[in-house]
C-alpha cells in the first residue's frame, strides 16, 4: 500500500506530536519537523513510519534543505501542518522589536516559507494545507500583542492561500484552537486562571491535544474534500460566547 505523506512542523511536542500519531493512526507516514534536537529524538523513538528532520522554520535555506529532503524520502507530499510556534506575552509598551521579531519570524513567516517550499509538490499531489493559528487570532486579549497579531496575519495567509492554490486542487484551511490542556499550560496558569477559563468556555473545561488534532487530521482527509479557506475555532465555543455570558450562565 502506498502511503500518504503529511509534513507537521513543531512536532515534537503538544499539538503537532498529537497530530503525528493520528496521521499514524489512520496509515499516513510523517515528516516531523522541529528544531529541538533533544525533543523531536525523543518523540520520534519508537515510532514507525516517520521521518524526523531538524529544522528552524524561520530560516529559509533550511526549510528548503527540509522539504526538499521530506519529498524525496517519502515520495511525495499530501499534507502539510504549519504548527510550529511559539509564545511570547507581554504588554505593548514592554514588547520591543526584538521580541516582535521573533515572534513573528515562527509563527507568521514560517507558516509561509514551508508552504511555499512545499506547493510545488501539494499541487502535484492536489494535497492540503492546515495552517494552526489560535483563538488570540480571532479575538484580542491583554499580553499578546505579537502572538495575537501573528495568528491573526496566519489566519490571512490562509484565505489567500485557498483563493490562489484552489485551481489546483489544492485546500487551505485554518485551526484556531481554543485553551488546550498542555503540560506547558497547566504549569503556567494559577487556580484563578483555569477557574475564569472554565467560566468563560460553555464546555465548561480546557481542550485535549488529542481534540485539536482529530480536527486537523479531518481537514487533512478525503471527508473534507470540498472544505477550503475556513477559520475553525476548536475551542469549547470560547470564541462565540461574547462579553459577560459567565456571569449570565452562573445566574441561569
Amino acid at each position: 500500500m502506498t502511503r500518504k505523506t503529511a509534513i507537521v512542523t513543531g512536532a515534537a511536542r503538544g499539538i503537532g506530536l498529537a497530530t503525528t500519531k493520528l496521521f499514524l493512526r489512520d496509515g499516513w507516514q510523517v515528516a516531523m519537523i522541529d528544531r529541538d534536537v533533544p525533543a523531536l529524538e525523543e518523540a520520534a523513538a519508537g515510532l514507525e513510519n516517520v521521518l524526523p528532520i531538524v529544522c528552524d522554520v524561520s530560516q529559509p535555506d533550511a526549510v528548503e534543505a527540509a522539504i526538499r529532503e521530506a519529498e524525496q524520502k517519502c515520495g511525495g507530499i499530501d499534507a502539510l501542518v504549519n504548527n510550529a510556534g511559539v509564545a511570547d506575552f507581554g504588554p505593548i509598551g514592554e514588547t520591543d522589536f526584538t521580541r516582535w521579531r521573533r515572534v513573528m519570524e515562527t509563527n507568521l513567516d514560517g507558516v509561509f516559507l514551508v508552504s511555499q517550499a512545499a506547493m510545488p509538490a501539494l499541487k502535484a499531489s492536489s494535497g492540503s494545507i492546515v495552517n494552526i493559528a489560535s483563538i488570540s487570532g480571532l479575538r484580542a486579549s491583554t499580553l499578546r500583542v505579537a502572538y495575537g497579531t501573528s495568528k491573526a496575519a496566519v489566519i490571512q495567509l490562509t484565505r489567500q492561500q485557498a483563493a490562489e492554490l484552489g485551481e489546483y486542487g489544492v485546500r487551505a484551511n485554518c485551526v484556531c484552537p481554543g485553551p488546550v490542556r498542555t503540560k506547558l499550560a497547566m504549569a503556567v496558569h494559577t487556580p484563578e486562571i483555569i477557574a475564569a477559563y472554565h467560566d468563560a468556555i460553555p464546555l465548561n473545561r480546557y481542550g485535549s491535544e488529542d481534540e485539536i488534532a482529530e480536527v486537523i487530521i479531518f481537514l487533512c482527509s478525503e471527508k473534507a474534500s470540498y472544505v477550503t479557506g475556513q477559520i475553525i475555532a476548536s475551542d469549547g465555543g470560547f470564541e462565540s460566547t461574547g462579553v459577560g455570558l459567565p456571569a449570565l450562565r452562573g445566574e441561569a
